[in-house]
């Protein structure tokens, strides 16, 4: 036995067989289902050759498909790339090449993209088409790179468990968004995973499990049932999905986020807890509640990351949820786990969320030495040692840039800036890659997105920064309104005068229909800058420009 993802799955198999594990509407698997089913196709896989260290890409939905794909290919001790699959044939192409994948399990309707750029890609000789859970009778066709389809692929495999001894340091892949350019993929051991995303380090304590102790705390207790919201295809979704598969709870998936359809789900199943966004899916959520008529009385645990949870939407979920817990958590696909925040009504901040440090988890000041947690006010960058990854993959320059050697420890620093707090807390200011310097101060854009949200008329916004002769660079705003009326530049300051100083206030802004975002909520900066200079352009000025429609 070893610290291996598959192995920490067949340990909660073998404690609690029949208890439902996934629920996508009204259908529902068991463990003994999941197992089997993902069994049938790891042996599919070897039976083409494909085992440790092969890539095999997933290009699908949130799914039960999904989740044995997942499995299937961990038990193989094959590794998983997971495939965006909002991307078009140019994105695909980068992602086949740079992932060196030798086999797809794609969802049924990408058939014509994966006709297009599989072909070109040699290595890729194993082709599967999954059903879709939106389109279920989908008859693509396959036949122009020999696809197979999921019946095909399964059809007389074995169901049995009787695969060879796995590893802790089996690798795991998993592509960042790229939002800030070309994806990356970070490679983890398996073990380390564990560790830090799927419950091998106790959140709240910091202690560390043992192999078993996931399974044997599933069998002596009452399953949780949990709802993560984003897609399964980036890192977050699949960590919490794990976390839960090790512990032996019931995990509820949709194919795509809409607010109506998560609300009819945590009423169906009795969602006790959900992982969400920030507001890109917070906000959209508690309006759809507030509007409609949804029992969601079993709902007691609400949880961010990796995007603003502002704090008027903030107060509108406690409003409507007195009696939950909310946690605001920190982290990245380069650091796993990094620290979490209790959240109530008395000690919402309006800049970004404010947590205690994890475990291995320190801030550096500009000189790479680790900063006196007790030196309040003092910004520098997030880094965690311990389990880390092992860098990215095909990237050895990249990689020296994130994970650095302090003093004979291992870091992983991707960027991310925070102040430190009284009380051991830190308050999470944003990726330092955009960082605004105006004038020769530092604006970081989630405390001024923070800000402007709190304004009736501002439904969803971004900030960033634009070359400007006198400052350097001017703080703009790219703004999705909530209604027809739109605030001028001045109208915003004045509405912001009180929350930030002068220097951190907008000095452009324009309005858009909506912000560019991820599939999960995640910023695109690049896009939204692309936004804005393009409006300051048009109208030739930024120094307190009027605003501009795109």
């Amino acid at each position: 036995m070893a610290l291996n993802i598959a192995d920490l799955f067949e340990h909660a198999v073998d404690v609690v067989p029949d208890r439902g594990v996934i629920q996508m509407g009204d259908r529902v698997v068991t463990y003994a289902e999941l197992e089997a089913e993902a069994n049938r196709l790891a042996h599919f896989l070897a039976s083409r050759g494909i085992g440790t260290g092969d890539h095999v890409g997933i290009y699908a939905k949130n799914s039960i498909e999904h989740v044995v794909a997942l499995l299937a290919v961990f038990k193989v001790r094959a590794v998983a790339i997971n495939v965006n699959y909002r991307y078009v044939e140019g994105e695909l192409d980068y992602l086949f090449d740079n992932s060196d994948i030798v086999a797809l399990l794609h969802e049924r309707p990408y058939a014509p993209l994966v006709a297009a750029t599989a072909p070109k890609h040699t290595r890729l000789t194993t082709i599967v088409a999954m059903p879709d859970p939106t389109e279920p009778d989908n008859q693509a066709d396959l036949s122009s790179y020999a696809g197979l389809t999921w019946e095909q692929a399964l059809e007389d495999q074995s169901a049995e468990r009787d695969f060879g001894e796995r590893s802790a340091d089996d690798l795991y892949i998993v592509y960042t968004g790229g939002t800030t350019g070309f994806p990356k993929g970070v490679m983890w051991r398996h073990e380390d995973f564990w560790r830090v995303l799927g419950g091998g380090i106790d959140f709240m304590t910091g202690e560390r499990l043992e192999e078993f102790d996931q399974a044997e705390k599933a069998k002596a207790s009452d399953p949780m049932v949990m709802f993560p919201l984003s897609p399964l295809m980036h890192g977050g979704a699949q960590a919490a999905l794990l976390m839960h598969l090790f512990a032996g709870q019931r995990t509820v998936l949709e194919p795509k986020f809409d607010a109506a359809g998560t609300w009819r789900a945590i009423e169906r199943a009795g969602v006790q807890g959900i992982f969400m966004t920030g507001d890109a899916m917070a906000r959209p959520l508690i309006e759809e509640y507030e509007a409609g008529d949804y029992d969601a009385s079993s709902l007691f645990v609400v949880a961010s990351s990796a995007a603003i949870f502002s704090r008027p939407v903030k107060e509108r979920w406690m409003k409507a949820f007195p009696n939950a817990v909310f946690t605001d958590s920190i982290g990245a696909s380069e650091t796993g786990f990094s620290g979490t925040g209790m959240q109530d009504s008395d000690n919402i901040r309006g800049e970004g969320p404010v947590v205690t440090l994890g475990a291995e988890t320190v801030v550096l000041d500009e000189l790479n030495q680790v900063i006196d947690p007790t030196d309040v006010g003092k910004v520098g960058r997030v880094a965690r040692s311990g389990s880390v990854p092992l860098g990215y993959y095909k990237d050895p320059e990249k990689s020296a840039r994130t994970f650095l050697e302090v003093d004979g420890r291992r870091y992983s620093v991707p960027g991310d800036f925070a102040r430190i707090e009284e009380g051991g807390k830190v308050t999470l200011l944003g990726r330092g890659s955009n960082c605004i310097n105006t004038g020769g101060e530092k604006v970081y854009p989630e405390e001024v997105e923070m800000a402007l949200k709190a304004h009736p008329d501002v439904y969803d916004a971004l900030v960033v920064g634009v070359v400007d002769d006198k400052y350097g660079q001017a703080v703009t705003a790219v703004i999705q309104p909530r209604g027809e009326d739109h605030p001028s530049v001045a109208e915003l300051r004045d509405f912001l005068r009180p929350m930030l100083s002068g220097y951190k206030l907008p000095r452009a802004v324009t309005y858009v229909p909506e912000i560019p975002r991820s599939a999960t909520g995640k910023a695109n900066y690049p896009k939204a800058k692309e936004i804005a200079v393009a409006a300051v352009v048009s109208t030739g000025s930024i120094t307190d420009n009027a605003t501009a429609g795109v």
